[in-house]
């Protein structure tokens, strides 16, 4: 008797793609996102941060290297790019097509909650509006920097930063109001008191060579670092700021009966870099990171 010979089925792109070549060619730059909502890991070249650091992230433009890179940064209207085998594996896994706002002018008011749409509602002028599980994505023409967590619920996404595509929404997009600037300008406002004494400019990596003079394994180390980080990666909607200061403050603590060096400024920089993967500024993310490391010693801002 002869034994069914098993089909084999092939994998196919799931949906995602047509929509991301639908909005490239209509001027919006797109990318994939993986399982957990978030971007692609680095590509092999720029893995463990071989290439400096993600470079491409500290301004606009489009990620150069040819497979999934530097998170919003790969966002691209290239169709041949996103159709190409390169990017073929990652729209297999992908679980949803974000945009870059900045990239096609626009910007995002993501409003978590119903408190925040109500809010919304009262405040801002009326645009379009895409429904999301929680709350909604309020679309205005016009670019800015970003900032999460502006007030209760709200996120501001736009310069170096993503959005998940969730539709067109309804309604008539409006030019970006200064209520909506006013709420990231008072956050550029408040300074950073603190400031960690080890801390280097440098997208520096924890090593254990710099950590002569710590009590805990380097296995530990790196076991509580990346759990600490893949806490701030799974906060795509949003609270990664606030996230990537618990991480940094619980890691402090850690760490509060060592004799030191610890490495405490290398830890950081890896934490800040998983908040700007997932959209978190720059600058708002080593504010939070410096004040959560600084908690043990009491000079957080």
């Amino acid at each position: 008797m002869t034994q069914p010979v098993p089909i084999r089925r092939e994998r196919t792109l799931r949906p995602y793609l047509p929509i991301a070549l639908e909005l490239a060619t209509a001027g919006v730059p797109v990318l994939p996102l993986r399982e957990g909502k978030v971007p692609f890991g680095n590509c092999r070249a720029c893995g463990n941060n071989a290439c400096g650091g993600r470079p491409h992230m500290k301004s606009a433009g489009e990620c150069r290297c040819p497979g999934i890179c530097h998170g919003w940064a790969a966002a691209t209207t290239d169709t041949a790019l996103l159709a190409s085998p390169a990017w073929a594996a990652a729209w297999r896994e992908a679980q949803a097509v974000a945009y870059h706002p900045a990239g096609a002018g626009l910007t995002v008011v993501d409003l978590d909650d119903v408190k925040a749409v109500s809010w919304a509602r009262q405040t801002l002028p009326a645009t379009r509006t895409v429904p999301t599980t929680r709350g909604e994505h309020w679309i205005y023409l016009g670019a800015m920097r970003s900032a999460n967590s502006v007030r209760p619920g709200v996120d501001i996404k736009s310069r170096m930063a993503y959005a998940r595509w969730l539709g067109p929404g309804t309604g008539t997009m409006t030019h970006l109001p200064s209520a909506v600037r006013a709420l990231v300008e008072r956050e550029e406002t408040t300074p950073a008191r603190g400031e960690v004494v080890s801390s280097t400019p440098g997208r520096a990596t924890w090593d254990a060579t710099s950590a002569t003079g710590c009590r805990h394994t380097e296995r530990y180390i790196r076991t509580g670092l990346e759990r600490g980080m893949a806490l701030v990666r799974a906060r795509t909607e949003s609270g990664a700021g606030s996230q990537a200061f618990g991480v940094a403050q619980f890691l402090a603590k850690q760490h509060a009966q060592c004799p030191g060096p610890c490495g405490l400024d290398a830890l950081g920089r890896q934490i800040v870099a998983a908040a700007v993967a997932v959209g978190v500024p720059e600058a708002y993310a080593e504010r939070a990171v410096i004040n959560g490391l600084n908690t043990s010693t009491g000079r957080a801002a």
